[in-house]
């Protein structure tokens, strides 16, 4: 297999030079070139022919977003990953470049110490994101804890049709995250109702300023998630970088955001998996679970647990997903009950929702009766 062709575009000449250092250092990766600004760079695009552009937010002259806007142009599908500071400003120019079609970012190493440290935060971060958005997904084999299933390579109903009534919507999400979310969330009615909890994979700051930009799209309201927050239907909450965010049932009063900072789970904190486990704990068999573009297999898990409790778990499709990773491995898994491009899984979860709340359900509870189910850690 050729290596993946990179162009570097940043006005550091140290930058480029331990980025480019950072890159050639993997054998699957080949860097074609690079530019000291947005000019040039759009200059070389069609002479190098690049796999993929690893870009600098902030440059004199053409900004990275404005050399962004123009390369999509021409380049509706080449790979772009920002490489942005994690700063305020360095957080809401990043969304601004997702939400001009970036495929991804990076942050850039700060107060490392050396070069070789950098270095390898470099590689550590971006080389594993580059090849995501380079190489297809394959599927990986199916999890030792469910049983192969032999009837179509991804079922597209694994369960009866009539499922428990659904009292909560959980969403997991990584590269790709935000754009699929501005296209799920505002389609959701603002009487909509279920209390909604994602996860989002992105730092401190990112996800204040993610919330707050869904916010202004949204009927339902979207908030970063807070500990102690009692859930609500027509809300929802993005668990805050940095921090695993979990649902409880507090004696007395209805479910509750709770927050730590354990462990990363698959690399990640927050993770989908800390997630999508407490919600099964909490709600049992009323959950339904949504997985979108995302690399890795965070998710899968976490999947698990709320298949395990009877609930539900709908995924985004290859063919609409920036990277068919985590819906890709949920899919793999045996834990999908449904496969949908990206425009209809609001409408799917529309009509999950309404559709589990007109009559008793399949398992013959009262529709709403609680229930809180013990899981294996």
């Amino acid at each position: 297999m050729p290596p993946i062709r990179i162009l570097v575009v940043d006005d550091s000449v140290v930058i480029r030079k331990v980025l480019s250092d950072a890159l050639a250092a993997d054998p699957e990766i080949e860097v074609a070139g690079s530019a000291a600004d947005g000019n040039i760079a759009l200059a070389k695009i069609p002479q190098l022919k690049p796999d993929l552009v690893t870009m600098d937010v902030e440059m004199p002259g053409r900004s990275g977003i404005e050399t962004l806007a123009e390369l999509r142009k021409n380049y509706p599908k080449l790979p772009v990953i920002m490489f942005s500071t994690l700063t305020e400003r360095g957080a809401r120019v990043t969304l601004e470049a997702l939400s001009l079609g970036a495929s991804d970012y990076v942050a850039k190493p700060s107060n490392t110490g050396s070069v070789e440290q950098t270095r390898a935060k470099i590689q550590a971060e971006l080389i594993p994101k580059i090849k995501g958005l380079c190489r297809k997904f394959v599927p990986p084999p199916v999890l030792p804890s469910v049983a192969p299933r032999t009837s179509a390579k991804y079922p597209a109903t694994l369960k009866p049709a009539l499922h428990s009534r659904i009292d909560v919507l959980a969403i997991g999400t990584s590269t790709g995250g935000p754009n699929a979310l501005a296209a799920v969330l505002p389609l959701l009615s603002k009487d909509l109702p279920v209390p909604v909890v994602i996860v989002q994979h992105m730092p401190p700051l990112f996800t204040r300023f993610l919330a707050e930009r869904l916010d202004k799209q949204c009927s339902i309201r979207i908030q970063e998630g807070v500990a102690g927050e009692p859930l609500k239907p027509g809300a929802a909450w993005i668990a805050p970088g940095d921090f695993h965010m979990q649902v409880a049932r507090v004696e007395g009063h209805s479910a509750q955001l709770k927050m730590n900072q354990d462990p990363p789970e698959n690399s990640c904190r927050p993770a989908v998996d800390v997630l999508f486990r407490s919600v099964a704990r909490t709600y049992g068999p009323n959950v339904l679970g949504v997985v979108l573009t995302g690399m890795g297999s965070d998710g899968v898990r976490g999947s698990e647990d709320i298949k395990a409790a009877g609930g539900q778990v709908i995924v985004q499709d290859e063919a609409s997903s920036v990277v068919w990773g985590m819906p890709g491995q949920v899919a793999a898994a045996g834990c999908a009950d449904g496969i949908y491009p990206l425009q209809e899984i609001a409408g799917e979860i529309e009509r999950r929702v309404q559709s589990s709340r007109m009559g008793v359900n399949w398992q013959g509870r009262p529709p709403g009766a609680p229930s809180t189910v013990k899981l294996q850690s």
